[in-house]
């Protein structure tokens, strides 16, 4: 991919969090590209990494996190050396967040129309009436309902699914380039979910931004996605369109993360979920982060990490048994440390 479609890029992030046990290495070094338009899926369970890559894109970090090393390119420019006024700008205006969890992002006590109006005065030329015109005009946008009656209403007079397009609205009130999805969907029930994100796709159709969309369900993303990502441990496990990941996965996370997803050809069966728990960041094994918890674990697989490596179907993957499956047909070539595609 061409470096200047690229609206964003991630080099080698490392973010930490300093507690009294350790240090947490949340992020390990991930890098991917974003280009202008696009949407990038980021999947994982708990704990894997991928809200806190979302966060230090954003630089809305807890107060013992830290970005340690690595670069976040903007439109070629290293956001990470940026001071505060000028991340302040760039939340909002170039970039937004939408939170898993819409009634605790929404202030109780100010109403929806105060709320957004805020956003569009603080990152807009928008003003008292034409910053109201405004939100109404984006609470249109996203289907809700008789917007100039809305305004006036708190966050507990709407439902989930209202509170969450609300978010939406509020996120794209000031038109920003790339727009972060932190598992969107998750307080959300099956039908609501499947609006919202037939939602943010028509939006980013309509608006031509690029979209960041973070879950840890593989069938959230399976229609969305032009990329997917899957992390484990802070680390990228594996990046590929929708129809590698799905069809041609080779890192055994990835193969276990579809064999627990319910199918229509599994009915009757029992699921099978990956065994162990999460890896423990404050104890990050010396090779592979899923080695412990996978079935396929060679003794490399304890003492190196995997370099990622192009496979013969085209996308990335860092698993020893993939690379030793590839090896042996003699078509695998490493791409070394791995920056994205």
């Amino acid at each position: 991919m061409a470096e200047e479609k690229n609206i964003l890029s991630v080099v080698d992030l490392h973010t930490v969090f300093t507690t009294d046990k350790g240090e947490v290495r949340a992020v390990n070094g991930v890098s991917f590209n974003l280009a202008a338009g696009k949407i990038l899926g980021i999947v994982g369970e708990s704990g894997s990494g991928k809200s806190v890559s979302a966060y230090s894109i954003m630089q809305i970090l807890e107060k013992n996190g830290s970005i340690r090393s690595g670069q976040i390119l903007y439109k070629g420019e290293d956001i990470t050396k940026w001071p505060e006024s000028r991340m302040r700008e760039f939340r909002g205006k170039c970039c937004s967040i939408i939170f898993q969890d819409p009634m605790t992002s929404l202030n109780p006590v100010f109403t929806i129309g105060f709320q957004l109006k805020e956003a569009i005065r603080l990152h807009t030329n928008r003003k008292g009436k034409e910053a109201e015109k405004r939100a109404i005009e984006m609470l249109e946008l996203v289907g809700v309902n008789e917007p100039e009656k809305r305004i006036h209403q708190y966050p507990f007079e709407f439902s989930g699914g209202m509170r969450q397009r609300v978010m939406i609205a509020m996120a794209l009130a000031c038109e920003p380039d790339i727009l972060i999805a932190d598992e969107p969907t998750t307080a959300l029930d099956v039908t609501i979910q499947a609006q919202i994100l037939e939602l943010m796709q028509d939006l980013q159709k309509k608006l031509g931004m690029a979209i960041i969309m973070v879950t840890h369900d593989l069938g959230v993303i399976a229609q969305m996605a032009d990329e997917i990502i899957v992390m484990y441990g802070g680390r990228v496990c594996e990046r590929g369109t929708a129809e590698d990941i799905f069809y041609r996965p080779c890192h055994e996370y990835t193969k276990g993360l579809l064999r627990s997803i319910p199918n229509i050809d599994s009915m009757g069966k029992r699921l099978e979920p990956i065994s162990g728990t999460p890896i423990n960041l404050l104890n990050m094994p010396k090779g592979c982060a899923f080695c412990p918890r996978c079935d396929e674990a060679m003794k490399i697989c304890l003492e190196e990490q995997p370099p990622e490596t192009r496979t013969v179907d085209g996308h990335l993957a860092s698993c020893w048994k993939a690379i030793q499956a590839e090896m042996e047909a003699g078509i695998v070539k490493a791409e070394g440390t791995g920056s994205g595609r």
